[in-house]
């Protein structure tokens, strides 16, 4: 049985609040992404994603408000119409699950990032000041070795 302290879900919107929505656990995964696309769609040196199944993703208002971008042939990205706040991801790589920009969350998912993804296309003067594994290589996920090896 769902608690405070250990919720089954947690609730999101766009920065105006036009969109409101729910996402439901379990996630798939919680992951930091360094890629220029992620990038440049958020105007931020890295971007935070929650994988989820499409089915756990509910809108509370403003699905009307939401626009789809074709950021590539594969992907796309969802949008607000309103304040252009970036909220999803998703694309023929991940077939049925959508990723959700996880500072648009307003609260705890039920796990910790697990992973720097795309590490090495990483700007420059930008490093993560942790010890979570360092992914890359053309799909992304490869290991890229020690912490002092991806930088």
């Amino acid at each position: 049985m769902p608690t405070k302290s250990n919720p089954s879900s947690v609730g999101g919107s766009c920065h105006c609040g036009a969109i409101k929505f729910t996402v439901a656990f379990p996630t798939r995964f919680f992951a930091h992404c360094y890629c220029a696309d992620c990038r440049r769609a958020h105007g931020a040196p890295v971007v935070s994603w929650v994988g989820v199944l499409e089915h756990q993703l509910t809108y509370e208002q403003g699905e009307d408000a939401l626009v789809r971008y074709d950021s590539s042939a594969a992907a796309w990205r969802h949008f607000c119409r309103r304040c252009g706040t970036t909220l999803l991801f998703g694309g023929e790589r991940w077939p049925g699950e959508v990723h959700v920009a996880a500072a648009n969350l307003d609260g705890p998912v039920d796990r910790e990032p697990q992973a720097h993804v795309y590490y090495d296309r990483r700007l420059p003067w930008f490093s993560a000041g942790d010890e979570l594994p360092r992914l890359g290589g053309d799909n992304g996920v490869q290991p890229l070795g020690s912490v002092e090896d991806a930088g």
